[in-house]
């Protein structure tokens, strides 16, 4: 990643860092107060990043839906649900 790029800068370049991370693959942090608040990165990088994510949400799911089927007491009457609520 390249130094961040002040957002006041990056209103008037906004067509060259598109192209800085279209192009040239590059990865442009923006920043306000010199603090980095957002990034411009290719398709391809946010494709990825998706990719990741969505792998990250099969394994959570895969792995809720193992404990799910292992637990004997995986329902629950309506009538135990508002007895606890009143209890509390």
């Amino acid at each position: 990643m390249t130094d961040p790029v002040p957002l006041s800068d990056a209103r008037n370049g906004l067509s060259d860092l598109v192209n800085r991370a279209r192009y040239a693959g590059d990865r442009v942090l923006l920043s306000k107060s010199g603090k980095p608040v957002a990034a411009v990165i290719s398709l391809e990088d946010l494709a990825t990043l998706e990719a990741f994510e969505e792998a990250a949400d099969i394994v959570a799911y895969d792995e809720a839906k193992a404990e799910y089927e292992a637990d004997d007491r995986r329902t629950v009457a309506l009538a135990d649900i508002a007895q606890r609520h009143v209890e509390e």
